[in-house]
C-alpha cells in the first residue's frame, strides 16, 4: 500500500448518479480513486488500517495521511455532493451524529472487537491526590453523553464553555462521580490529551469538573498520542483520560504499562475501522473493496 498526504488532492469519485444506478461492488475502487481517506500520520488507527489493507489484499488502493479535521472537512464535501468516499472511522464521534455513516464488516477481525477508552494515571497519584484519584475511578459516561460536548463544539463553541453546558445539564450524573469527595484549596493538577474531538470533550469536561467541583487547578494539555503516554509514565502529567485499549494504543500499553495505573474504563464499546456514507448501498464490507 502506498502512503501520501492529503493535502492537495482531491477525491476522483463518481457523481451521485453512479451510485444511484450503481455499477456494482467491483466498481468501489474505481469510484474513489482506489483511496482510502485516513488521519493522523503514525497513529494506531491508521496502522490498523495499514495492516488491513494487507490483510484484505487491496494492494491497489492509497492510504491518505492527514488530521482528524482533513478527514472529516473531505468527507463533509463528500457527501454534501452525495459522492462515494472511503474513511477511516471511530466512535465516538461527533461525525456519526451529524451524517449516515455505516462501518464497512470486518470479518478477519483486523481492527479487533469493540474497545474501551481507560483512564490511565501516574504511579503514586493516589497517595499525592486521593480526591482526583477518586473522581477519575468513578468517572464513567457513555458515546451519547460525549457526542452532545462534540457537537456543540463541532457548531462553534470553545470546549470549556461546551464542557460546562454538559455539567450544568446532567448534575445528577456529575453528583455520582463527586459525592462525598472533600473539595481541595487549589492543588494543581495536570491532564494531558490527544487532540481528537473525542478527546477534547472528555478531558474538558473531566477538567472542569477538578476545578469548579473539586478545587483543583487543572490544567489540560494538547499533546501528539506519543508524548501523552510518556508524560503519565514519567511523572509529568497526572492522568488521561484517552487510552484506546487494547488495540489502538497497544503500542504504548505494551512499552509504558509497568510505569502506570490503571483506573479502568470511562467508556465501553468503542469502535474503529473503516466507514462509508450509508448511500453507498452495495458496500458493506472491507472484502467488497477488493478489485
Amino acid at each position: 500500500m502506498i502512503f501520501t498526504s492529503l493535502i492537495g488532492l482531491l477525491m476522483l469519485g463518481a457523481c451521485s448518479s453512479d451510485i444511484a444506478t450503481g455499477e456494482g461492488i467491483e466498481s468501489v475502487g474505481k469510484q474513489v480513486d482506489y483511496k482510502i481517506t485516513g488521519t493522523d500520520a503514525g497513529s494506531g488507527l491508521m496502522r490498523l488500517t495499514a495492516q488491513a489493507m494487507e490483510d484484505y489484499e487491496l494492494s491497489d488502493w492509497t492510504l491518505l495521511e492527514s488530521s482528524a479535521a482533513g478527514m472529516t472537512a473531505e468527507l463533509d464535501r463528500a457527501y454534501k455532493k452525495q459522492e462515494p468516499i472511503v474513511i477511516v472511522a471511530w466512535t465516538p464521534h461527533w461525525m456519526f451524529n451529524t451524517y449516515d455513516l455505516k462501518y464497512l464488516d470486518d470479518p478477519k477481525l483486523t481492527y479487533g472487537e469493540p474497545e474501551e477508552i481507560r483512564t490511565i494515571a501516574r504511579q503514586g497519584l493516589q497517595d499525592d491526590h486521593p480526591v482526583a484519584y477518586e473522581f477519575l475511578d468513578r468517572f464513567l459516561w457513555t458515546s451519547e453523553d460525549m457526542g452532545e460536548v462534540m457537537i456543540d463544539i463541532q457548531n462553534g463553541a470553545e470546549p470549556e464553555a461546551a464542557a460546562k453546558k454538559w455539567v450544568d445539564e446532567h448534575e445528577a450524573q456529575v453528583q455520582e462521580w463527586t459525592d462525598g469527595l472533600e473539595p481541595v484549596d487549589g492543588d494543581t493538577f495536570t491532564l494531558s490529551y490527544v487532540a481528537w474531538d473525542s478527546e477534547m470533550a472528555s478531558t474538558n469536561v473531566v477538567r472542569y469538573v477538578l476545578q469548579e467541583k473539586l478545587g483543583y487547578e487543572a490544567q489540560a494539555l494538547q499533546v501528539e498520542i506519543g508524548p501523552m503516554w510518556i508524560g503519565v509514565a514519567n511523572g509529568d502529567v497526572d492522568a488521561i483520560v484517552a487510552a484506546w485499549l487494547p488495540v489502538t494504543h497497544a503500542d504504548y500499553w505494551d512499552k509504558y504499562g509497568d510505569s502506570l495505573d490503571d483506573l479502568g474504563a470511562n467508556m465501553i464499546n468503542v469502535k474503529s475501522g473503516l466507514a462509508v456514507p450509508t448511500y453507498m448501498e452495495d458496500v458493506n464490507s472491507i472484502e467488497d473493496l477488493q478489485s
